[in-house]
């Protein structure tokens, strides 16, 4: 399938017309095919598509983008099944505390996609270009230094103790190649054929942003072993789709509602039952008013009917938001927080307080498709506490986009995270992505969340996790409004899984590459 890899020019995959044509013909064969035909062929299907293109620095900037990225670039480490940390491309580790580093041992033998080997030298320049240029899903500022000790050898020192460095940095930061990426002057818009040399399981053969499709065969030489697949294909089609096509076998796997699960477990297909580690959210813009005020927030919280939205909207699957933000079944969640059960009179109270209690007032709220039915009940709910809800409903990108711009007034959408080092509520609160509530006014919250990062000790950041999960549910810099129960199907030629705490920095997908090692 090497003749699919076509690259004209500088950019990314670029296709004449007869490509395009011939392209197309192909995924339609094998679409509908491949999987009885011809099992070494593993499709997915996924309801977006186009994640970007799956280097570290061009994919889209969530979960899914990072996966598919993954199945490319290794890490230091990874997590299995489990969620406990085993070696990738370190073999072991260690943490000599008087003098705040880390030593890896990496594996000998590696060999990047080209041919090349990798050495120490090749993390030594990763985080060195990280510094240079800043990867999303990884926060190296900490990192004072790091030192190759030979080609096999890293130490790695940091500037203070933090908590969230194997999971978060040495789990989740993809290893560069430095003789391909040296050269690389803007990695952000760098999408040729070299940008995806890595050293994992699978290599990218194609990818199609306007189908939503890619294809990739795996690498033989991986050094924990050859993937079980000859290639692995991502397709997108729409969630009407998706379970048929499981059932007559043109796809291995995909998301499924949660009226087709019986349907699934009695023909002997295997559900995969997510965890609560993915929100819905209200996000508020902090920098206008009514928005900015406390008692606005708390107003809304106490208008919108959650368990009414997990119950219509959800049909049940689910579990009702904590304004507290960390979900019930992590074990750093403290249940003694501001619940703001459904009260439309104290809600009107507040409002009231305000200024507001005799006029409607008129606001917008920016959500996607996929939160329709959630947007159309809160406007209801919003409504017996005089607020007048317009719903704008925009494509998913076009809604992360508004939202880093700050271009809203208030954002439904969602994201995961959440079950992976309780660093995801620092990036939550503080950061600067589209997820984040970029809440920088309470002096104390950001005190604590900067404190719970040094500290080692699981009870004693415990503690400090619990003070700021009350702060955060009387500040309410965004809302969660649920946790919903997600649905995956397979088929038995795989075992895919639901990664305890989420794959890397706690990504909810059920695309663990050690899954299709043998």
């Amino acid at each position: 399938m090497a003749f699919l890899f076509f690259l004209i020019g500088r950019g990314a995959f670029v296709r004449n017309r007869l490509t395009t044509f011939l392209l197309i013909l192909i995924f339609s064969l094998f679409i509908f095919s491949a999987c009885n035909s011809n099992p070494q062929v593993y499709t997915i299907a996924d309801t977006t598509g186009d994640w970007g293109f799956p280097a570290p620095f061009t994919h889209y900037n969530r979960g899914p983008g990072y996966v598919r990225m993954s199945l490319i670039f290794d890490t230091l480490l990874w997590k299995d099944e489990t969620g406990n940390l085993v070696g990738a491309l370190a073999k072991d580790w260690e943490y000599i505390e008087e003098e705040k580093a880390f030593i890896f041992q990496l594996r000998p033998g590696v060999k990047w996609h080209d041919g090349e080997y990798f050495t120490a030298s090749d993390v030594v320049f990763t985080f060195s270009y990280l510094k240079k240029h800043p990867y999303s899903w990884v926060d190296t500022g900490v990192v004072k230094e790091v030192v190759a000790l030979n080609d096999e050898e890293v130490k790695v020192y940091l500037e203070k103790d933090y908590a969230p460095f194997i999971v978060n940095v040495a789990g989740t930061m993809p290893i560069l190649p430095e003789h391909i990426y040296q050269n690389i002057d803007n990695p952000l818009e760098y999408t040729e054929e070299d940008a995806l040399i890595g050293t994992g399981p699978f290599k990218l053969v194609d990818y199609n942003k306007e189908q939503g499709t890619y294809l990739y065969e795996r690498n033989d030489n991986y050094y924990l072993g050859q993937p079980k697949v000859e290639r692995l294909r991502f397709i997108k089609l729409n969630e009407q789709m998706i379970p048929q096509a499981i059932l007559r076998g043109e796809v291995n796997a995909g998301p499924v509602p949660p009226e087709m699960i019986d349907t699934f477990k009695e023909k002997g297909y295997t559900v995969l039952i997510s965890d609560y580690n993915w929100n819905a959210k209200l996000k508020f813009n902090l920098r206008q008013e009514p928005f900015s005020d406390l008692r606005f927030r708390q107003a809304i919280a106490y208008g919108i009917d959650r368990e009414k939205l997990v119950n219509i909207s959800q049909r049940g699957h689910g579990l009702e938001g904590n304004p507290g933000f960390i979900p019930p079944d992590s074990p750093w969640y403290y249940p003694e927080v501001e619940q703001y059960e459904y009260n439309p009179e104290k809600a009107r109270e507040l409002l009231k307080e305000m200024g507001y209690g005799g006029e409607t007032l008129k606001l917008e709220l920016l959500t996607s498709a996929r939160f329709s039915s959630d947007a159309e009940l809160i406007k209801n709910d919003l409504e017996k506490i005089g607020i007048s809800l317009e719903i704008r409903v925009l494509d998913d990108k076009t809604v992360d986009a508004r939202t880093q711009e700050w271009a809203f007034q208030m954002v439904l959408s969602g994201h995961g995270g959440l079950g992976g080092d309780p660093q995801f509520v620092n990036n939550m609160v503080l950061g600067d992505s589209f997820h984040s509530a970029r809440y920088h006014s309470n002096q104390e919250l950001k005190e604590l969340l900067e404190k719970q990062l040094t500290i080692i000790d699981v009870s004693e950041r415990k503690e400090v996790l619990a003070q700021i999960q009350k702060l955060y549910a009387e500040d309410l810099p965004a809302l969660t409004l649920y946790y919903p129960n997600s649905y995956q199907v397979r088929d038995n030629q795989v075992n895919l899984y639901y990664t305890l705490g989420g794959l890397a920095s706690g990504i909810p997908v059920p695309l663990n590459k050690l899954s299709f090692i043998e």
